[in-house]
């Protein structure tokens, strides 16, 4: 069994959640971890699951405006993924195949703001008939740029772990 974590980070939050996620993965499939801007646009045929992770910009996926207001509020003004989103992988991406599965996951402020990067990911997904293994995913960061709430990085690779036992029963 074969699984691809690809992710979008601006200030490295949702990178080290793609990398927990992976990490929980790999105790029950072969895991690959990429950043989007890296990722293959065709999602070959061998690859059993896909999980897709972004940082939630603006109620949703970011655009070029919002991943340009991150380099503004990024310290130094260095941000982790520099080139293409989320939101255009999924425009660009085609499925190499039937059967693989997907997941997707964000990173957010507790605010009593709508919006999920996640939820977004997951209808884009779908639109390109890619059959979901789970809901849609949130952990949660104490700011815009971070850091992670305590405990989520366990919570992600226990989330990785039960997607594994997932694909592995089907």
């Amino acid at each position: 069994m074969k699984a691809l974590v690809v992710y979008e980070s601006m200030f490295g939050n949702t990178q080290q959640i793609a990398q927990a996620v992976a990490a929980g993965l790999g105790k029950h499939v072969e895991v690959e971890v990429t950043e989007v801007g890296l990722a293959p646009d065709e999602i070959s045929a061998e690859l059993d699951l896909l999980v897709v992770g972004a940082p939630t910009h603006a109620f949703g996926m970011s655009r070029a405006s919002t991943r340009a207001d991150a380099v503004k509020q990024a310290p130094g003004g260095t941000i982790v993924s520099t080139g293409r989103g989320v939101r255009e992988w999924l425009e660009a991406v085609h499925p190499g195949g039937v059967g693989t599965m997907v997941a997707a996951f964000d990173t957010r402020v507790r605010a009593p703001l709508p919006g999920s990067a996640a939820h977004k990911v997951a209808k884009a997904l779908q639109r390109l008939s890619f059959p979901e293994v789970s809901d849609p995913e949130t952990f949660w960061v104490k700011d815009s740029t971070g850091p992670l709430k305590d405990g989520e990085l366990e919570r992600a690779e226990r989330w990785g772990a039960d997607l594994g036992l997932l694909v592995n029963s089907r």
